[in-house]
């Protein structure tokens, strides 16, 4: 079982995360590409919350189908167009995750593969064989 902690040494995070996770038995790993707002049909969706809500259920989606659960996610990345999406993207991110806490990076960057796009989320998965 991963195990998720905040070293005394480092700062606490400033919203539902961890500073560390360490993976010490043998398991299974799962990256997951960068998921954006786009619907399984292929329609991007319009608005940061309706991008954000699909990115995060197209990643979910390969998590499961992996055969894996929330609580196995070790790790996200999020890039962000607009800077202010942070306190909407924590709120669906600890929704999405209910309340699991991994370690998590969040980007601002001044574009993405297309214009439309507002949102790209990476997810690390590993559960133990």
């Amino acid at each position: 079982m991963p195990r998720f902690f905040n070293p005394d040494t480092m700062p606490k995070p400033a919203s539902n995360y961890v500073q560390a996770v360490e993976m010490t038995a043998p398991g299974r790993r799962l990256i997951v590409s960068g998921q954006i707002g786009v619907t399984p049909d292929g329609e991007m969706l319009q608005g940061y919350r309706a991008q954000a809500e699909q990115a995060w259920l197209n990643a979910l989606s390969a998590v499961a189908a992996s055969g894996m659960k929330t609580t196995d996610i070790v790790a996200i990345r999020v890039y962000d167009v607009a800077p202010g999406d942070v306190s909407a993207y924590r709120e669906l991110r600890d929704r999405m995750l209910q309340g699991h806490a991994p370690a998590s990076t969040y980007v601002i960057v001044a574009g993405l593969a297309h214009p439309g796009l507002l949102t790209e989320i990476e997810i690390e998965a590993f559960c133990e064989t």
